[in-house]
């Protein structure tokens, strides 16, 4: 097992990579800086490990030693134990998964590579809440979709909440990111993909009358405003989720973005799997 350095300092240097956990715009900078992202909890550690990430070091309470031995039998990498005020006062909060991971980012590949042999893709627009994001790769993984690709401005999965709430679905499914707004969709049309933007407009097609015969590329814009309508017009066809006769009554137009995520992964892969 990898020697465990018991540390109480939450300015010693040597933890540098889990400072202020939740102040985004330091983590953005510090992350892209080092090429690192920060997981936690044993679940998401084992996976972003199995998924092939190197280790920097681990922040641990003494308890999680022996859950994650097997992670630390062999491990070329600093483990450092600290009780629990020590990691509150470096990390910004209560940690209460007890156990967190630097590891080093991979290279992303380019979106023609993770499309490969793909069916179904998502396609993100500027989503910008990390939590949607991690949600939106736990329903495409868990639903069965092939692939997701990113604008340039979307949330970075790799983001400690990102990675959290997806409980490491970013580490099951390839995702790549669009190096341009424009041309991005062009590339997916030029790989076959039929481009279905979702939409809550009433004069769209329901989601399950479109077209789904070969590779289909489902668009989903930003918490806010939506799909842009650039993307929009780009698109072969809008698509809506059929709402309830009663939902504008309701004062209900339309779904969060992550519900009306895992609604349309289901119908998406669903008509794929159909004889």
């Amino acid at each position: 097992m990898a020697s465990l350095v018991p540390v109480s300092d939450p300015a010693d240097p040597r933890l540098a990579d889990y400072v202020r956990l939740r102040d985004v715009n330091l983590r953005k900078s510090l992350e892209a800086e080092h090429g690192l992202f920060v997981a936690e909890g044993e679940k998401v550690i084992r996976r972003a490990v199995g998924a092939g990430h190197p280790v920097r070091s681990l922040l641990m309470a003494r308890r999680w030693a022996e859950p994650l031995s097997d992670v630390l039998d062999g491990l070329d990498a600093p483990v450092y134990i600290a009780d629990d005020a020590t990691m509150e006062g470096l990390v910004g909060f209560q940690v209460h998964r007890g156990a967190l991971a630097s590891l080093e980012r991979l290279p992303l590949p380019p979106v023609e590579a993770v499309l490969g042999d793909a069916r179904r893709v998502l396609v993100l627009e500027d989503l910008v809440d990390h939590g949607n994001v991690g949600a939106i790769f736990r329903c495409a993984a868990a639903l069965g979709v092939d692939a997701v690709v990113l604008s340039p401005r979307c949330a970075d999965p790799l983001y400690r909440r990102s990675v959290k709430v997806s409980m490491g679905a970013v580490f099951a499914i390839p995702y790549a990111r669009m190096t341009g707004r424009h041309d991005g969709l062009a590339r997916l049309r030029g790989a076959g993909f039929t481009l279905l933007a979702l939409t809550p407009d009433a004069a769209a097609v329901p989601l399950d009358k479109a077209p789904m015969t070969g590779r289909v590329a489902l668009m989903l814009g930003s918490e806010g405003d939506g799909l842009s309508s650039h993307w929009i017009h780009e698109a072969d066809e809008a698509v809506r989720i059929p709402m309830s006769p009663d939902a504008m009554s309701a004062g209900v137009d339309s779904l969060n973005v992550v519900a009306a995520a895992a609604i349309a992964c289901h119908t998406l892969v669903g008509a794929a799997d159909a004889p």
